[in-house]
């Protein structure tokens, strides 16, 4: 089967690949020419581990290829799958559907062939009722099913959940849709994957209620690691002791300084301005977007607290290890590091930081941080060491070279990483979320 992906970036790209490793002939188009270009070449427009082999070895065995001509791209596809970015929209939150829609017309007055036509992006409830108006206003005579197919891509594991995933959700109005998605999906269907088949409107619903839900575990456990830290507590025993009930689970229970990244914060926004829009509203995910965003910068305040207090911190130099809003990802969007940075330059400290592959990113978006090339580069000189991404290399670092490279054996552990015991007997003055 031949697949067109418009848009060739996180989503797109991944899920390209990995329909192409199925065996389907793919092609991914993007406007970016650049972008293009880079890909035929092997470059990667992100970090995710795996990825360029994945890419490299379709493209050496001709399932995959990269086009900026969308005519020529759809071409004889059976399935074209709309996989571009749907930011919040500045000033009300909504998601920006513009590209989406921008796209849809041009397939509907390109579309040479009978098609599905899926949207992969996130989109609120509706969209695919508009994508259909488009297209049937395109003036197309040929047979089009508009199907809503959303991701659940992990950043750091997407290619793993792609091909092993939990669920792969459906939104179909007809047998058509229904059959060419069965068809595309069949490598999975075949490893026993489930196919959830539902309505259109539920099946883009289904993505939102699914990140609003994993926000508030975050969150909730969060709020968790507060009350143990003023009772005396410990949130991880806490976590472990409700997540191994079967109605809880395990999963983003883990306290830390807040989610970030490209899925949650936009998604639980969207869905508030959609609750609104249907004057449903969702009150529980008001909360939990509210106490994320006023978390950020209460890490912030624990690292100038740690430096004795904002009396004392102004003129101290902080190093935090770690940018990204997750390890194994170069991303940096809503990233908790950009709020913590910033409270920390508002207390006059000044910042020095590390990040295996999110510096690039973070430059722009953290201009008062010293970008240096290793954690003890970082460390070197520091009065506070802030842990913020749980990257390996920061598992096992060398605690006697740490507090000889130091000003101050201060070290504060936003995701937990160490046990405070061993860094009380290592000499540090140790301070993680959630525990003693």
């Amino acid at each position: 089967m031949k697949i067109a992906m418009v848009g060739s970036g996180y989503v797109g790209l991944v899920s390209g690949a990995c329909f192409a490793d199925f065996g389907h002939d793919v092609v991914c188009i993007d406007k970016d020419q650049s972008k293009i270009d880079r890909l035929r070449e092997g470059v990667m427009p992100i970090y995710e581990p795996g990825l360029d082999a994945l890419v490299a070895s379709n493209v050496k065995a001709g399932r995959l290829s990269f086009t900026t001509d969308l005519a020529e791209g759809i071409k004889d596809a059976s399935a074209i799958f709309i996989a571009v970015g749907t930011p919040s929209r500045r000033g009300d939150g909504h998601a920006d559907l513009s590209y989406v829609y921008a796209v849809a017309r041009e397939v509907g007055e390109s579309l040479s062939n009978d098609a599905v036509v899926v949207t992969k992006s996130t989109v609120p409830v509706g969209t695919g009722d508009e994508v259909e108006r488009i297209l049937r206003e395109s003036g197309t005579t040929h047979r089009v099913a508009v199907v809503s197919n959303p991701e659940f891509l992990r950043e750091g594991a997407a290619i793993g959940d792609f091909k092993r995933p939990d669920r792969i959700v459906i939104g179909a109005e007809d047998d058509f849709g229904r059959e060419v998605m069965r068809e595309v999906y069949r490598p999975l269907f075949l490893n026993e994957s489930p196919i959830l088949f539902t309505s259109r409107r539920s099946s883009e619903l289904i993505k939102y209620a699914a990140n609003a839900f994993l926000a508030t575990k975050i969150t909730f456990i969060n709020e968790m690691a507060d009350l143990c830290e003023k009772v005396g507590g410990n949130v991880q025993d806490v976590a472990r002791g409700i997540g191994l009930d079967g109605r809880i689970g395990g999963k983003f229970l883990h306290a830390g300084p807040g989610y970030g990244g490209s899925c949650f914060p936009k998604d639980t926004l969207a869905l508030l301005k959609t609750a609104e829009d249907y004057e449903s509203p969702v009150r529980i995910v008001e909360a939990v977007v509210k106490v994320n965003d006023l978390r950020k910068r209460a890490m912030g305040r624990k690292v100038v607290e740690a430096l004795g207090g904002a009396e004392v911190a102004r003129g101290k130099r902080a190093a935090l290890l770690g940018l990204t809003f997750k390890p194994n990802t170069d991303d940096m969007r809503d990233s908790p590091a950009i709020a913590i940075a910033q409270t920390l330059a508002d207390a006059g400290v000044s910042v020095a930081a590390y990040d295996p592959e999110g510096m690039e990113l973070a430059k722009p978006l953290m201009p008062e941080v010293e970008m240096v090339a290793d954690p003890y580069a970082a460390i070197e000189g520091a009065d506070v060491i802030v842990i913020v991404t749980e990257w390996d290399a920061f598992r096992a670092l060398d605690l006697g070279r740490v507090k000889a490279l130091a000003k101050a054996p201060v070290l504060v552990d936003l995701r937990n990483v160490y046990k405070p015991e061993m860094m009380r007997e290592a000499g540090f003055a140790y301070t993680s979320v959630g525990r003693h």
